[in-house]
């Protein structure tokens, strides 16, 4: 296998935080804190730690606040993707970004996500397991029943080689998506300017070219206020 390096990374930040309210009534929510630091500090704190240097964060609500927050960074360089006029959901915001991110694949993050690592870390391992020549997505899965802050069913089904699959009607399946993904450029090729990545991630389940990769850690999904004092009670825990 012929693992390409992953340089690059975009941050999905431009999102209107509606379920965070009343948090995100003054700020966006990738600047809601956890534990004292930023949603989206741990996100660019990781991607640092994996040794990506140039990433992208698309802005929209409480935008020029994101913006300038994330522009104290010295350790990567940040481009802004500029969703003022418009927001694009998940997919159109990616591919308004990809003069930024290039053709190679690249790291997307949804700006809720948090994670403890394990021994080693995710995004290394997810760099290390990429194979174009067998996917054009990859996904970090975590078992939903040690997730934290996560309220529904399972998205996926995992196979013995890690191919993804949705569930069936009134299945319950184990895995939860964590927003970490690794994606192919050439997906975004013909897709409209505004839609959901969910779009991509069906197109490659249905060629089988959509897998997974089990964290090794602990996933919290803080979407909510409720979420943030989960998240926080995790932390503290592991600090113990």
């Amino acid at each position: 296998m012929d693992t390409p390096a992953i340089t690059r990374a975009m941050i999905l930040a431009a999102g209107l935080g509606t379920r965070m309210r009343p948090l995100t009534d003054d700020r966006p929510k990738p600047l809601v804190a956890v534990s004292g630091k930023a949603l989206i500090d741990y996100n660019l704190d990781r991607l640092a730690a994996a040794g990506i240097r140039h990433v992208v964060v698309n802005v929209h609500y409480f935008a020029d606040m994101l913006a300038n927050h994330v522009a104290g960074r010295s350790d990567m360089a940040i481009a802004i993707s500029d969703e003022r006029e418009r927001i694009l959901n998940s997919g159109g915001g990616v591919k308004k970004a990809l003069p930024l991110l290039g053709s190679a694949p690249f790291f997307s993050l949804n700006a809720d996500t948090i994670w403890m690592d394990g021994p080693a870390s995710n995004l290394a391992r997810m760099a290390a397991t990429f194979d174009p020549g067998t996917m054009d997505v990859l996904l970090l899965v975590a078992p939903t029943t040690t997730t934290i802050g996560w309220g529904n069913r399972g998205d996926f089904a995992m196979d013995q080689e890690g191919r993804l699959r949705w569930p069936k009607p009134g299945e319950v399946t184990p895995f939860a998506y964590c927003g970490v993904a690794i994606l192919s450029a050439a997906l975004f090729a013909d897709t409209p300017d505004e839609f959901s990545l969910l779009v991509l991630f069906r197109r490659a389940a249905e060629t089988r070219r959509l897998f997974g990769l089990r964290l090794d850690g602990v996933f919290m999904h803080v979407g909510t206020p409720q979420a943030v004092k989960e998240a926080e009670e995790a932390i503290a825990w592991s600090k113990q």
